[in-house]
């Protein structure tokens, strides 16, 4: 089965508001860069996914997202699940069988947890939801075919998903993924991302050397 991944990307410039009490703007923006390429890193060396697309008016972002190879579709910046139905369209018109979309805030995401992510699906219409540390919020979902759910992100949206897949005749299934648990929207986020990546080794290397940095110019 063919397996699509789409990321759909705000503008850099605007990303990150909740931080803004924390860091300055260009720090926001070159974190949610750092994030982003991340990301895009991970889902190259997943084994399960064919294509990555990348759904965006941001033009940095698509310069990035081409850089790594994946497929670059512009965005009028109408939200999030606008920007992702328009990346299922084209996933559909391309011939995927199944979407994977991922948040593009997650940089920890391991490429070996999304590949038993994907070939976890079931047969028939699917849907796999990744729910964030809170379990309130998703982080990822793998549609089976790619219109078996239409995406609902936002506040609450774990439970959204899995009540409007139910409605919709779609089996839905919560999935906890360690690696795309932790996505960066507040200072408490982010603090515990400086935590986990310093327990760790390997991975997420762009945002790695992006906190370092700014540790470094604070110093």
């Amino acid at each position: 089965m063919r397996t699509v991944a789409i990321l759909p990307i705000k503008g850099f410039g605007e990303a990150k508001q909740r931080l803004a009490e924390e860091v300055t703007a260009g720090t926001r923006r070159a974190l949610a860069e750092a994030m982003f390429s991340d990301v895009l890193v991970a889902l190259r060396r997943a084994g399960s996914v064919d294509d990555v697309l990348v759904v965006s008016a941001d033009h940095d972002a698509q310069q990035i997202a081409g850089g790594y190879g994946a497929m670059v579709l512009d965005d009028e910046e109408n939200g999030h699940n606008t920007a992702a139905r328009h990346g299922i369209r084209t996933a559909v018109k391309s011939g995927a069988d199944r979407i994977l979309l991922v948040a593009g805030d997650c940089p920890m995401v391991d490429p070996g947890q999304l590949d038993d992510l994907v070939f976890r699906s079931v047969p028939g219409r699917s849907a796999l939801i990744v729910p964030d540390r809170h379990r309130t919020g998703t982080n990822a979902l793998l549609l089976t075919p790619p219109t078996s759910l239409a995406p609902a992100f936002g506040p609450g949206s774990c439970q959204r998903h899995r009540t409007n897949a139910e409605a919709d005749g779609t089996v839905p299934e919560i999935v906890e993924v360690s690696s795309l648990a932790l996505d960066v929207d507040t200072p408490e986020d982010l603090d515990t991302l400086r935590t986990a990546l310093a327990q760790t080794h390997g991975g997420a290397a762009h945002t790695r050397g992006m906190l370092s940095q700014l540790m470094r110019s604070r110093a």
